[in-house]
């Protein structure tokens, strides 16, 4: 720890006078004091600043915490004043020896300590006589620091918050990259930025130092032009996710807007009908068609009227019961040749009521696997069936009650894998079927059945998969969600 002292100089009590319009007696802090720890921690700043204030009492106006909260050029340290010996105020500095440095040699000093460069480095010593040739050769302030900022962040920059908060960005980052890098809704919401205090356009490039003012607006949406402007993987998978989302939300509502339209009128629209008579508006699908008519780009009853002049064919739409059914045939199907290969699993995956050597099988309706919340049942065979807690089968309260009802834990032993299966749900589009499998072969996950509906411009796929346990197949899930056009994803119930 080291403490420097200091008695404030005439000139400075001279300048501090006039600028404040105080006369002598008004000027209290006479006398400084600076507390420098040689330490990482930052809680010891605040353990000095407790133990002095104890010895000698505060004064609570005079505080300014300048760790938590840095100033806009990164400069840290507490300060505050305490009424000293002989009741003199006294200026009172808390830092780290980090902390002086960087207020005593600026970015440089913050540049060889993130960098973990030796004091004694001839390199530093070459950077920081670069420095000031560069303060004695620069003819303003603003030159030196344009060459300052040029020659030291070449792949990244430092921008700061209205609030001083500074944030790391690439180089070529723009105030949309910059509002993403805050929160997510004031990016989504950006609508405009201010750029030390002057408006400047979205895509403009931000530099080291400036201080960026994000201006907001609840009905801003992101558009697809930014992707073209932001420079962040954040930035960007957050537009994408936004406008997929967007997309998704106006497809519902044409599609909304377009039955009510059919309402009464007794017939129904295959979808090659519906591109026939909106090729003219140029959509491709009718998911293009759908939001077109949400954002009223296209009018639904002059493309119904036109319609009305084509011969149509019924097309009948399947009942709830028919696609239960399907679902049915094609988990069977599915399922049949694990069934071949042994009704019965390992007797090692699962330890039931404790014991061992109890045969048991799993329950074809929720096709529990390793990490799921399980629970048995013995049937009148004596096998055990084994349920995910939340299976609709076996939410029955005086079932849940019954002597049949057994206790399960998986064998975390277990290196097998399990059939699960997943629905996903999303825009029907091209490639996207590849897109998906392809997401799943890195995953290192073999496919056993892939089923795929569309209608009106959207698909629902049904897989049947192997997974080593709920962790990797929630996993998979979540990368499956991250697929352009991918709505949901969900596990697969019977």
């Amino acid at each position: 720890m080291e403490v420097q002292g200091r008695a404030k100089h005439l000139f400075s009590i001279y300048n501090k006078m006039r600028s404040k319009n105080k006369s002598f007696e008004d000027i209290h802090d006479l006398y400084g004091l600076r507390v420098i720890i040689d330490t990482e921690r930052i809680a010891d700043c605040f353990s000095v600043y407790g133990f002095i204030t104890q010895q000698y009492p505060p004064i609570p106006q005079y505080f300014k915490d300048y760790i938590s909260i840095p100033k806009h050029n990164g400069y840290q340290s507490l300060h505050s004043a305490i009424i000293g010996p002989k009741g003199h105020m006294v200026e009172l500095q808390i830092r780290t020896k980090r902390m002086h440095e960087f207020a005593e040699l600026g970015v440089a000093a913050h540049w060889r300590y993130k960098e973990k460069i030796s004091r004694d480095d001839a390199n530093v010593d070459s950077f920081l006589r670069w420095a000031r040739e560069l303060i004695k050769d620069a003819d303003s302030a603003a030159s030196f620091m344009e060459g300052f900022k040029l020659n030291l962040y070449h792949d990244e920059i430092y921008v700061f918050t209205p609030k001083g908060d500074m944030k790391t960005m690439p180089a070529g980052a723009t105030p949309i990259d910059f509002a993403y890098a805050i929160h997510t809704e004031v990016g989504n919401g950006c609508i405009g930025a201010k750029v030390n205090g002057k408006i400047v356009r979205l895509n403009a490039q931000l530099k080291s130092g400036d201080r960026v003012e994000i201006i907001t607006s609840k009905n801003q949406k992101p558009k697809s032009d930014w992707l073209k402007i932001v420079v962040t993987q954040r930035a960007k998978l957050k537009i994408r996710s936004a406008i997929n989302e967007e997309r998704r939300l106006q497809i519902e509502k044409g599609r909304g807007i377009w039955e009510k339209l059919l309402t009464g009128t007794k017939k129904l629209f295959t979808d090659s009908e519906i591109i026939q008579q909106v090729k003219k508006y140029g959509l491709k699908t009718p998911a293009d068609f759908f939001s077109a008519l949400a954002s009223q780009q296209i009018n639904g009853e002059e493309v119904l009227e036109r319609a009305n002049g084509f011969k149509k064919e019924e097309s009948v739409t399947k009942s709830a019961s028919d696609e239960a059914r399907e679902l049915d045939e094609y988990l069977q199907t599915a399922r049949h040749e694990l069934e071949q290969q042994g009704g019965l699993v390992k007797k090692d995956e699962v330890v039931i009521a404790g014991m061992s050597n109890i045969a048991y099988s799993y329950a074809k309706c929720c096709q529990p696997v390793p990490g799921d919340d399980v629970i048995g049942f013995v049937t009148a065979d004596g096998v055990a069936k084994i349920h995910r807690k939340n299976c609709v089968n076996v939410s029955n309260e005086n079932l849940l009650k019954s002597e049949r009802v057994v206790s399960v834990a998986w064998n975390r032993k277990v290196e097998t894998d399990f059939l699960a299966g997943i629905k996903i749900v999303g825009e029907d589009r091209m490639g996207i079927m590849n897109k998906i499998t392809t997401v799943i072969s890195k995953f290192d996950t073999n496919i056993r059945t892939v089923s795929l509906n569309a209608r009106d411009g959207m698909f629902v796929g049904t897989m049947m998969i192997y997974v080593r346990n709920a962790e990797k197949l929630a996993t998979l899930m979540d990368k499956l969600k991250k697929v352009p056009g991918v709505f949901t994803v969900e596990r697969l119930i019977n």
